[in-house]
């Protein structure tokens, strides 16, 4: 660290000394510079650990929603009745669990961001 200098003593310091501490002040400094650095990737990484998940979850819920489309279509395709309907019920009520996670999850990015 930088260290004060006194007024009172005049007397010159040999060069390699000077030259060894401006070295010294400059690997401290890049030492904190590292750490400063590394402390804001945590804390950005612990920010981001919840919208992950909720949009990892929106993911899932979403891939549910086409499954139940496909059943749905599937057995539509097989009776020609009113299971067509039930996919299409079942596919918008996972579709707007998908999308409620979705948007928690990025209102959230964007309050910790």
């Amino acid at each position: 660290m930088l260290k004060p200098t006194d007024p009172g003593s005049q007397e010159e310091r040999p060069v390699g000394e000077l030259v060894n501490e401006l070295i010294e002040d400059g690997k401290a400094y890049a030492r904190a510079e590292v750490g400063l650095y590394k402390a804001i990737a945590t804390a950005k990484g612990k920010a981001i650990a919840i919208p992950a998940a909720l949009f990892v979850a929106a993911l899932f819920i979403g891939m549910a929603a086409i499954n139940a489309l496909v059943v749905g279509v599937v057995i539509a395709l097989e009776t020609f009745i009113g299971p067509l309907a039930a996919g299409f019920v079942g596919m918008l009520i996972f579709a707007a669990v998908a999308g409620l996670l979705g948007w928690a999850g990025y209102a959230k990015l964007r309050r910790d961001l």
